[in-house]
């Protein structure tokens, strides 16, 4: 995998190495942090603001539903939640019912519904602002008929009619030998392969241009080269891009228990964004893996030994997506699931720190919704106070039992059952539950109501949208109620 190294930090944009990290490259390196941001901005793949909040719309068995029609339903509560971005899952004809196997990629009649229903559902979606992320899977893609080995690794009668050399050598195929980890059991595309990369980024234009998708979330990135992911951002222009660089965390023998220092898994998270460019964001498997071993009695593993966030959240936390659960890790397949009586301590944390937050699907509008009331309130708190991917932590206590911080001076959070608050009449409680509590501190009646009067019309309209938006400024008073 690409060597370049680079890590940052939740502390205005300073640029920083990481513990035993290589050097920047010498590019990268005189490249400032504003203009590092106006060239992944300008080139797609990475909304400047920071102030994104992503849904997952789906989990593993939502393939036996009629779910973009389930999907148009929810667009509204989406909306009105704060949700800026939804990522759907693999919208294309697939051998296997959830997606993951696709093979005719301009065929949208898939088991989560017609082609109808999904164009119904990403016009109301725009019409609420709320963007559509498309689920990209091209490491692999199965074969109609059968190439001269006897495997189906071509491509015949359909559309983007590949023969063997658009296959890696090392899964049946007649290309080059892959550039990344290999996908089993079906045939893996060649990247390297200049047609290929072609019809990919024509595929992907079409799905931002004529479909309707805005945003990208690529499948099994470990599977081919950054270099391309970047190529496939610099040409179809997504909004807001994010890869699926899942690597396991480390472990000691003989228990394999989690090792407290993440530094090596972050850093490989780092490295594959950097070889993108910065223009694809991750998801924060670093955090995943940390926090659901801290929220078991362990807070202290949340503060790494130069007292940031331990995750990639605490190195390069624009590009960091952070998440408790996915359709992988929970729902019915559970490789790596986050403690269930825990979810509501996961959500206070990734909900009021940087990075770009993820919610889940069976966690917003699970059996009995019992998670809904309480991720809406904080995804409120969040907007209102203006806490974005880039803001500042500082962590006041990480023992066993709690974990506290202060986010940009202006909220602040405790996990854990230690009983704790923090000190000063100027906070007051904004949210709590189960082990889980935020303040923020006091402004004026007249600046609490408008900011509450603002964020409420922004939810219905959508951010931008307000006339007054830009022209209008309060100054908040901390010694009033």
């Amino acid at each position: 995998m690409p060597v370049g190294a680079r890590a940052h930090w939740s502390g205005r944009h300073r640029r920083r190495l990481a513990p035993r990290a290589l050097a920047l490259p010498a590019a990268a390196a005189a490249v400032s942090d504003e203009n590092f941001e106006e060239q992944a901005a300008r080139n797609g793949g990475i909304i400047k603001h920071g102030r994104e909040i992503l849904f997952q719309a789906f989990n593993w068995e939502s393939h036996k539903h009629n779910w973009w029609s389930n999907l148009e339903e929810k667009v509204v509560d989406l909306a009105q939640s704060g949700f800026t971005s939804a990522w759907l899952p693999p919208p294309t004809q697939s051998l296997s019912p959830e997606g993951y196997l696709p093979q005719n990629l301009y065929c949208l009649d898939s088991c989560y519904g017609s082609l109808h229903d999904l164009q119904a559902l990403l016009r109301k979606m725009k019409e609420h602002n709320v963007r559509a992320m498309a689920d990209v899977v091209i490491n692999h893609r199965v074969g109609t008929t059968q190439g001269s080995n006897g495997m189906y690794n071509r491509y015949d009668g359909i559309p983007v009619s590949w023969d063997e050399h658009a296959v890696t050598s090392c899964s049946g195929g007649k290309g080059n030998e892959s550039t990344g980890d290999n996908f089993d059991g079906v045939p893996n595309i060649d990247h390297t392969q200049p047609f290929v990369r072609k019809d990919i980024i024509d595929w992907l234009i079409w799905l931002r241009e004529s479909i309707g998708f805005q945003d990208f979330r690529f499948d099994f990135t470990k599977g081919y080269a950054a270099k391309f992911v970047k190529e496939y951002i610099e040409q179809s222009k997504p909004l807001f891009a994010v890869g699926e660089y899942w690597d396991s965390c480390e472990y000691s023998p003989p228990d394999y228990r989690l090792n407290y220092n993440q530094d090596k898994h972050r850093q490989r998270i780092i490295n594959w964004m950097d070889s993108t460019g910065g223009l694809c964001a991750a998801f924060d498997f670093t955090t995943k893996g940390i926090l659901q071993e801290a929220v078991k009695g362990e807070l202290w593993r949340l503060r790494d030994p130069e007292g940031k966030p331990p995750g990639v959240m605490g190195w390069w936390p624009s590009r960091s997506v952070t998440f408790v659960e996915n359709h992988d890790t929970g729902s019915t397949q559970g490789h790596w699931p986050f403690p269930s009586d825990h979810i509501m301590e996961g959500y206070a944390y990734i909900l009021t720190h940087p990075g770009i937050p993820t919610v889940f699907y069976d966690h917003f509008y699970g059996k009995d919704d019992s998670f809904h009331g309480g991720i809406a309130k904080l995804m409120e708190i969040r907007k209102c106070q203006d806490i974005h991917s880039r803001s500042a932590v500082k962590i006041l206590e990480a023992s066993s039992d709690l974990y506290s911080a202060i986010v940009d001076d202006k909220l602040c959070m405790k996990i854990g059952d230690g009983s704790w608050c923090p000190s000063g009449p100027e906070w007051k409680l904004a949210a709590s539950g189960d082990r889980y509590a935020v303040w923020h501190k006091a402004r004026t009646v007249y600046a609490s109501t408008m900011n509450f009067i603002i964020c409420r019309l922004t939810a219905f309209t959508g951010p931008g949208n307000l006339p007054w938006e830009g022209g209008l400024r309060f100054l908040p008073s901390e010694d009033a109620d």
